[in-house]
Order: structure tokens, then C-alpha cells, then sequence
């Protein structure tokens, strides 16, 4: 597979895996596992024909971890970012003093208001570090990155879980537990 047909294939099955698999009949079992026979079968179905080695290729070549083979190597997943209902049965972690999340200017009078909420997805995605979050950020715009009192939230009694490709996932961040680090002026 070329690189274009890579990412065309990685987002059909973050589509399926992560926000719709009844689109092409899929139910995702305990911990969002879904056989990988019974995923190809589905996508064929539905107009992408994929063999287990493209499949293996993309889950090995996406850059974000966003998929995983359990030990198996019969059963596939979403690592997070799911807006449909699943447990991904991740052991609760105890997490770095600080985390990150990457945002953009225009959504900050909110998050000061509201903290950071999960929005369509279950629970919010933060990251170990502020490259990462930086990253995350630019995919809307200009970065800006918020620094996150994890070990002030988890003392407090906030559950953190982390996920196969190292993001944290939490269910909300309240404003209280946010910095913005200011930027050092340019002499």
C-alpha cells in the first residue's frame, strides 16, 4: 500500500473501530476487542478490501499506536477515542506529577471556565509529554499547551488509566488542576 492509501484505510478503521462499527455490522466485545477475521470480512464488505498483512502494516506503521493486536493476534482495537460505549478494561494507573493537553487559543475562555470535558469522546486524552500535546494541538491551529496537576487531581481521588500507546485518560480535568505556563519573551 502506498502512503495515501495507508491513511485512508488507518482512518476507516479508526471510523469503525472507535465512533461506528455497527456502520458495517461489527459489535465491540469486552475491552473493545473485535475479531480481526470477522473486521476484514466487514470491511469488504463495504467497499475496502484489505488482507491481514495490509492490516498488520497499518497497525504497525501508524505513528499514534492508535490500534492494537491482542496476544493473540486475533482480535483487534482502538486504543481510546471512542465515542460509542466501551470498556477498554485498562488497570487504573497512577499517573506523572504533570500531564499535558494541547488545545488551541480560541477554546481556552471555556476550558478556564469548564476544565476539560470529554466532549464526544468518553474521556479526555492528555499526554506525558508537552511535544506530544503540542503535536495534538497543532491539528487545529496554533498549539497551546496546558499543563495538568495530575498528582494534585489523582491525590484528590481522580482516576487515571493509560492507555497500550501511553495516552493518559481521565474523565474530566476541572479547571482548578490547569496551568498555562507562560512562554519566556524573545530577547
Amino acid at each position: 500500500m502506498n502512503e495515501k492509501q495507508l491513511v485512508r484505510a488507518s482512518k476507516r478503521l479508526s471510523l469503525h473501530l472507535r465512533h461506528a462499527p455497527g456502520e458495517i455490522g461489527l459489535a465491540l466485545g469486552p475491552g473493545g476487542w473485535v475479531g480481526v477475521d470477522e473486521l476484514l470480512d466487514a470491511l469488504g464488505r463495504h467497499g475496502l478490501r484489505l488482507t491481514r498483512e495490509e492490516l498488520d502494516e497499518i497497525v504497525s506503521s501508524s505513528d499514534k499506536q492508535r490500534f492494537a493486536f491482542d496476544e493473540t493476534g486475533t482480535l483487534i482495537r482502538a486504543n481510546q477515542g471512542h465515542s460509542v460505549s466501551v470498556d477498554l478494561e485498562l488497570p487504573e494507573s497512577k499517573p506523572p506529577d504533570v500531564l499535558f493537553h494541547g488545545t488551541v487559543a480560541a477554546a481556552l475562555p471555556a476550558i478556564r471556565r469548564e476544565g476539560l470535558r470529554s466532549m464526544e469522546r468518553h474521556q479526555v486524552h492528555l499526554s506525558a509529554s508537552e511535544e506530544t500535546a503540542s503535536r495534538v494541538g497543532s491539528r487545529r491551529g496554533r498549539p497551546v499547551v496546558l499543563h495538568v496537576d495530575a498528582a494534585r487531581m489523582s491525590a484528590d481521588g481522580h482516576r487515571f488509566l493509560v492507555s497500550a500507546n501511553g495516552v493518559w485518560l481521565v474523565d474530566t480535568v476541572p479547571p482548578e488542576y490547569l496551568t498555562q505556563p507562560r512562554r519566556p519573551s524573545a530577547p
